[in-house]
């Protein structure tokens, strides 16, 4: 198992560098490192800033930038995990959103840079699992927001690591003719407008 730090400054060509020297080959890379917590606005530290920026951001581009031409050797694949908060955003985590919207952006640049031998697509997850500051539903209003969530999604339920795997899956593989996509996966959430 390889670790890096892809908020730090050099952590992505770093773990580019440790992957290529262990596996000798990338074909496909799953950007799908991410920091998520709440910081309100007015209050965000610049510490704050570089962490999720970096996390969710940074560290994606330059881990995938050094990679470029070995997925291009290969005619391989990124997927990148983003969120479906990027296009429509939270309130008390504006700098998440802003990362994950850069992320989703930079899907499609990265989509037009490395084209026609690397395709480039983003998995946008809803609830797939609870944050932390949802996961105790023994509190009750905890459970309550639990609920209110879940009424919020047609489909009356809360995705899988399963099912992500097998989207990533799709589009790293099978998905031959799709590049610059971002895919909702979240049950038809988007559709509702709260």
């Amino acid at each position: 198992m390889l670790i890096a730090d892809l908020a730090s400054a050099d952590g992505g060509e770093r773990l580019a560098r440790e992957a290529l020297a262990q596996f000798r080959r990338v074909d496909v890379l799953v950007n799908n490192a991410s920091g998520y917590y709440p910081v309100r606005f007015g209050e965000v530290s610049a510490e704050q800033w570089d962490d999720l920026l970096g996390s969710n951001l940074r560290g994606h581009f330059f881990l995938s930038q050094a990679l470029g031409e070995e997925l291009r050797s290969r005619g391989g694949s990124i997927v990148n995990i983003g969120d479906i908060f990027a296009s429509r955003a939270r309130r008390g985590y504006p700098v998440y959103t802003i990362a994950k919207a850069g992320l989703h952006a930079m899907t499609r640049s990265l989509a037009l840079e490395l084209a026609p031998s690397v395709r480039v697509n983003t998995i946008a997850p809803g609830s797939i699992f609870w944050p932390e500051h949802l996961a105790d539903d023994s509190d009750p209003e905890v459970a309550e927001a639990r609920r209110k969530i879940m009424r919020s999604i047609p489909m009356q339920t809360q995705g899988d690591a399963d099912q992500v795997a097998d989207l990533c899956w799709f589009l790293a593989v099978e998905a031959s003719y799709m590049t610059g996509q971002t895919v909702r996966m979240d049950g038809g959430r988007f559709l509702n407008p709260a």
